[in-house]
């Protein structure tokens, strides 16, 4: 089983509108709520894959309840820290010209009693996992190092799995982390400079793997993805397809690099696994995940090249 930690749910609310203008009326053409957060995302995306997850982390009263109907219906079992409040919810203005506007909630804040009470939960389950991952952003005022305390929790025989930037990733490192998985603007913030190239990206890996990381799988978005151990790396070309989202995609590659981790695959069917995995997910436009059927058909059509480590 594969525990998955959400320290920050979300409802994002995509909106279709003919033209967006400061100050205007408008009428809504389209509208799709999604009830996610990236660990929730997760453990959906090893669902469909036919894997075993248990989903946790932080949920809110006044409106969370639509996250348990929607990992029952999923077959994804579940125990969330219940707080009061709403869920924040993340709004995405599409109009006309395909320009994208977005307006970002920040989640309520989690008293220390509750903070605690998560860590706790933690403790119980992780010893009968295979793996925890832990992702995405922070409930109001709490402390980056709220992820080292999580992972302080996970038995050493645990895999452990990141997804996240920052201090937070650097914390998180300071407890040792089986695979971390930034996307490209998130290792190049965490290590404070651009990366225009393979092999400044490949440098900034080595960085994280020194810090504690034993494997780091970059997406690149569209391009695909890259994966190190500072030993060896490879790179993996995405396949075209119809971009109908983007939402969830860095999720579902988590989903399928952590399953192909804890099955003991390689670092070439690792990043294989996990390129077809978000890229099968930007083709479902209704969905926060992907449909193992599409993932399969894309994961056949991947290749990987090594990339040369000397060079």
């Amino acid at each position: 089983m594969i525990l998955t930690v959400c320290l920050s749910p979300c409802i994002d609310v995509n909106v279709e509108v003919d033209s967006l203008s400061v100050g205007m009326s408008h009428k809504i053409i389209s509208k799709r709520i999604f009830f996610t957060g990236k660990a929730i995302n997760v453990a959906i995306g090893i669902a469909r894959l036919k894997g075993e997850a248990f989903s946790t982390g932080f949920m809110y009263e006044e409106n969370g309840n639509q996250f348990e109907h929607e990992l029952h219906r999923e077959g994804v079992p579940y125990k969330f820290v219940w707080n009061k409040g709403r869920v924040r919810e993340n709004y995405k203005f599409i109009d006309n010209k395909s320009m994208l506007t977005e307006v970002d909630d920040v989640s309520p804040a989690v008293s220390p009693e509750k903070q605690n009470e998560l860590i706790e939960l933690v403790k119980r389950i992780a010893p009968s996992c295979e793996a925890v991952v832990i992702s995405g952003s922070l409930a109001k005022d709490m402390t980056p190092d709220y992820y080292a305390k999580i992972l302080q929790c996970v038995p050493d025989n645990v895999k452990k799995v990141v997804d996240t930037e920052g201090e937070r990733l650097l914390q998180a490192l300071n407890c040792g982390a089986d695979l971390v998985k930034p996307n490209l603007d998130e290792l190049s913030r965490t290590v404070r400079r651009p990366l225009n190239s393979h092999e400044s990206i490949i440098s900034a890996c080595r960085e994280i793997i020194k810090k504690g990381a034993k494997i780091v799988l970059v997406s690149l978005g569209k391009h695909g993805a890259i994966i190190t151990d500072g030993v060896h790396a490879y790179y993996s070309k995405s396949v075209n397809v119809a971009m109908n989202s983007t939402l969830g995609a860095g999720d579902a590659m988590v989903a399928a690099a952590t399953q192909a981790l804890v099955e003991g695959d390689n670092l070439k069917d690792i990043l294989k696994r996990g390129v077809a995995a978000g890229t099968a997910a930007v083709t479902t436009p209704d969905s926060i995940s992907f449909s193992k059927v599409k993932y399969e058909e894309i994961l056949s059509s991947l290749t990987v090249k090594e990339i040369d480590l000397n060079a």
